[in-house]
């Protein structure tokens, strides 16, 4: 079903289910808006619909842009989050969530965890309890931009811990590969993955350092409880903002109220407590910083088997520096005999062979033993300096 309104269309979905998603084209302006009672609806709209919908700037939009290679961010704004996570692109409010191209293969389960994470439970329960009990149920949970926080982090910590196991099953063999035999092919697989891992290595520590600067910070913490911030607005901002969005989604406005109710947990005595939100952070934290340890100690071992093969070379090459000088001595004491036998070996009459008879053999004799001679000497020299083992 079409529904038109706000400079764009919305295609709306019926099938909770990604079927009936998939003859929707995926174009760069697809999302998927998810709001916290459970409803759904696909949306093809440009990007002043969004903008005016979530109230965010341009700017905050563009980090968003699939084909702007942006870094991971996490940005609180006055009544959104702003998420940019590998392939995670979502922008979180206090009621829905707004998740950019939800067809694409890695995005599915990101939009199929919101189903789980987000879906209304023990509705019925709390419309019939009484209202003290209600609030109560309600005090134990998180709120909604929490839970989907929670969603897609946990997705990207995922994510990335996958890709370092896969990296480390094709790395470790490919090393000790490379260490027993050097060679050309496996020298070139090597650097490929070195490759892969550096850029890996790149985007987890950009994951880590977002969560850091976050967990270093209460204010920018403070920034993401949306629910807070809507209960704590005044009723005539409150109601204004309500009705500016209502043009936009016709569901929002009945929803403020429980929101607000909701929201009231987390505000308990001290308006400024992130503790909720800051357990949170530290839970993934730990795990991106685990991934980050396992290519830290995959980047050690590659320094490692670096230093092995270096030194495998340079004896290599000591070896050959050595036959190199075996060879250089032999062909110096191989010349002077040859020198030495052609001189004599001339058709040149020498008095002293008149006298005592033919010694051109002697001459030979004399001359390899010459030789031989100086080879032992020129290669004891050299062991002698350290120059041959």
């Amino acid at each position: 079903m079409m529904m038109g309104g706000g400079g764009g269309s919305f295609v709306v979905s019926a099938d909770p289910g990604m079927a009936g998603l998939k003859k929707k084209s995926t174009g760069s302006r697809s999302w998927i808006l998810l709001d916290a009672s459970g409803e759904e609806k696909m949306l093809d709209v440009d990007k002043h619909v969004i903008m005016h919908r979530v109230q965010i700037h341009a700017r905050d939009l563009r980090i968003l842009d699939p084909d702007l290679k942006y870094p991971s961010a996490i940005l609180g704004r006055e009544g959104a989050i702003v998420l940019n996570l590998e392939h995670i692109k979502a922008i979180i409010t206090a009621e829905e969530v707004l998740l950019r191209e939800p067809l694409k293969e890695k995005v599915i389960p990101v939009v199929e965890e919101l189903r789980r994470k987000l879906k209304p439970t023990n509705e019925d329960v709390k419309e019939s309890a009484a209202h003290h009990d209600a609030e109560n149920a309600e005090e134990d949970e998180s709120p909604f931009e929490f839970r989907a926080l929670e969603v897609a982090l946990e997705a990207i910590c995922s994510h990335l811990a996958a890709r370092t196991v896969e990296l480390e099953t094709a790395f470790y063999p490919a090393l000790d590969t490379l260490t027993s035999k050097i060679s050309s092919r496996n020298l070139d697989r090597v650097r490929k993955l070195k490759g892969q891992m550096n850029s890996l290595t790149a985007r987890v520590q950009k994951v880590r350092d977002e969560l850091e600067q976050l967990l270093d910070d209460d204010d920018d913490m403070a920034d993401l409880y949306l629910s807070r911030k809507l209960a704590g607005a005044s009723p005539t901002s409150r109601s204004g903002a309500a009705a500016g969005w209502f043009l936009a989604s016709p569901t929002i406005g009945s929803k403020i109220s429980r929101a607000s109710r909701a929201s009231i947990a987390t505000i308990r005595d001290d308006e400024n407590d992130v503790e909720e939100l800051e357990m949170l952070l530290e839970d993934y934290f730990m795990q991106i910083d685990e991934t980050l340890s396992k290519l830290t100690t995959l980047r050690e071992y590659i320094d490692n088997t670096e230093d092995y093969i270096n030194i495998q070379l340079d004896n290599h090459r000591n070896q050959l520096i050595q036959l190199e000088l075996f060879l250089s001595s032999g062909t110096v004491c191989i010349t002077m005999f040859s020198l030495i036998t052609g001189i004599f070996g001339m058709n040149i009459p020498y008095t002293w062979n008149d006298d005592h008879g033919y010694m051109f053999k002697w001459v030979v004799i004399f001359s390899g033993f010459l030789c031989a001679l100086s080879f032992v000497l020129i290669v004891s020299y050299a062991r002698y300096k350290g120059l041959i083992g």
